[in-house]
């Protein structure tokens, strides 16, 4: 039961012309969204009322406002290397219309932020963990890139048969300077690695696992494909795991009720242990993943 309460298959969350809706509505669910859609040519409206960060997932995409219109050259994949995205503050609309795969995370806030373009050069990249648990990570949304008003929002590339989201961890209590209470969403896409030519797209998947906490019962333990969404609202959560001959993705929006806009976590105590084990060895030679264009 707490599984299919929490994690949802593709076009399980279709609203409208949204594939994936997740907001308020939700039971339980009260701190973050998430909007993807497809679209060909077309576009879809933005309201106001909360803070928006529009992601290109594949394609290109212009993003209209009030007065003003900024374009997102995007990429081919996620697996392509960082992408254009825009910030889009509480007291603003907007309109996104191109070709291709786009997602918006929101959160619910009354502070209203300017408008802030970030390009993809400009995103900071992070290779984190080592061995089979390095993964690359975008830091667009993080609060040392972007001055938002409530949500951290990243993406992490999990190269084929690596570990990410490990040592399970949390973020469910409010310990000042050591953990934080964030809820957070994970909308996962998966991919036959760049070698594996003629394997379909739809074959290729990971797993991901979540597990309870003090906070709260949760019990997730997924075979994740494009478009699948997990949501977290308390509990350990981790790994996720790309299966070998597949790369991982994951695009990860958190906020909480806290005032502080910080991501502070605690690791399982029986698995913390594995970050020391890190030390010496080197990051996975497949990393970082960049454009293919030319």
């Amino acid at each position: 039961m707490t599984q299919q309460r929490w994690f949802h298959r593709r076009g399980e969350l279709a609203r409208g012309q949204w594939q994936t809706v997740v907001d308020g509505r939700i039971d339980g669910w009260a701190h973050t969204g998430l909007r993807v859609a497809e679209l060909d040519g077309g576009s879809v409206e933005l309201e106001p009322g909360v803070e928006k960060l529009v992601v290109p997932l594949a394609g290109s995409f212009v993003v209209e406002t009030q007065g003003e219109s900024y374009e997102l050259a995007g990429r081919a994949s996620v697996f392509d290397g960082p992408t254009d995205v825009l910030y889009v503050g509480t007291a603003e609309a907007a309109r996104v219309s191109g070709t291709g795969r786009v997602a918006v995370a929101t959160s619910p806030t009354e502070r209203s932020l300017p408008n802030r373009f970030i390009p993809a050069e400009q995103t900071p990249v992070e290779l984190r963990g080592s061995g089979a648990s390095s993964r690359q990570v975008h830091n667009f949304g993080t609060p040392q890139a972007l001055e938002a008003a409530r949500f951290i929002v990243c993406e992490v590339i999990t190269p084929s048969e690596n570990w990410s989201s490990y040592p399970p961890h949390k973020h469910d209590e409010h310990v000042p300077e050591h953990e934080s209470r964030l809820e957070e969403i994970y909308y996962f896409e998966s991919a036959p690695t760049r070698t594996s030519e003629g394997v379909p797209a739809e074959s290729a998947f990971g797993m991901f696992s979540t597990y309870s906490s003090p906070a709260g019962e949760i019990d997730i333990n997924a075979r994740v494909q494009t478009g699948d969404v997990a949501l977290v609202p308390y509990g350990y959560h981790g790994p996720a795991v790309a299966a070998p001959g597949y790369d991982l993705y994951y695009l990860n929006v958190m906020a909480g009720p806290d005032a502080e806009r910080v991501w502070n976590i605690s690791d399982d105590p029986a698995h913390a242990w594995v970050r020391a084990s890190w030390e010496g060895q080197p990051f996975d030679e497949r990393l970082p993943y960049e454009s293919t264009k030319e």
